[in-house]
């Protein structure tokens, strides 16, 4: 009778271990005829150092020459514009310094003109006389009727031959007479606009002017109180830039407006006294 064969222990091929390596710790297990495992039988990944450098040359590679060339022309346009930006911003705080020693100068212009004619008064009164003031330069002139534009429209006129002859023609429907310094900067300054191209603009800042004006030195609003105000050689090109002003209704209405100012009327001629009716209408 045959001896049966006792069967193979699952971990026959185990290679013994030591006692010394059970006392170091559970190792791990290996099977005869394997390599250990080391780090060269192991798969290498790459680094993320190469993985930003692979991506980065990825993009190079993927972004077209197009978005490139657009790229670069809207840099170039975006420093364009920032030094175009600084260069009007210099010129800027210059025209600001020009317009402020500019009004000084009107300012004192206006100054010394008051006290000669004042002083000029005081020696006729001392000798007995009286002093007549020069002829007036400038006139103001409003339409009452609608038989010339539209009613309570006001504009400036260079007295001349020719402007009188041409209001004596209209005198029952116009008022007008010779405006001081304060009537003449606060129409300005409250109802002014120009004309740009056939355009009625609002003089809402100097660019405006200047704009208009700049090739005769009128680059801002005392320019042109000067320029209107003096009758200056620029006067005909400044008065036409100006639009003609739009007046409200008199505070209080009129009186007689058929009859003639010295008439007790408010058509025609009261010349110094425009002054009072133009500061009721603006």
């Amino acid at each position: 009778m045959e001896q049966a064969t006792p069967a193979p222990h699952p971990h026959a091929d185990a290679v013994p271990t030591s006692p010394a390596s059970h006392a170091a710790g559970p190792q791990p297990f290996q099977t005869v005829g394997s390599p250990p495992e080391t780090l060269a039988t192991k798969p290498l990944l790459p680094s993320p150092t190469q993985l930003v450098q692979m991506s980065s040359e990825a993009a190079k590679v993927a972004v077209p020459e197009s978005v490139l060339r657009k790229q670069k022309r809207e840099e170039q346009w975006a420093a364009e514009k920032k030094e175009k930006a600084l260069a009007e911003k210099k010129k800027s705080i210059e025209r600001r310094k020009l317009i402020f020693t500019r009004a000084k100068q009107y300012a004192e212009e206006y100054d010394a003109q008051e006290k000669e004619l004042v002083q000029l008064k005081r020696e006729a009164r001392l000798k007995g006389g009286f002093y007549v003031s020069p002829e007036a330069k400038l006139l103001f002139v409003i339409l009452q009727l609608l038989c010339l534009r539209q009613i309570f429209n006001g504009v400036f006129l260079k007295v001349n031959k020719a402007t009188i002859n041409m209001l004596r023609r209209v005198e029952p429907y116009v008022a007008y007479g010779y405006p001081n310094l304060k009537s003449v900067r606060e129409l300005i300054y409250k109802r002014v606009y120009g004309k740009l191209n056939k355009q009625r603009i609002p003089l809402s800042n100097n660019q405006v002017i200047e704009e208009g004006l700049s090739k005769h030195n009128i680059i801002c609003v005392e320019d042109l109180v000067h320029e209107i105000m003096t009758v200056g050689p620029h006067f005909k090109e400044a008065n036409n830039f100006l639009w003609p002003f739009k007046l409200k209704a008199p505070l209080g209405g009129l009186e007689k407006k058929r009859n003639h100012y010295v008439d007790g009327g408010d058509a025609g001629n009261r010349e110094n006294y425009i002054n009072e009716l133009i500061e009721r209408m603006n």
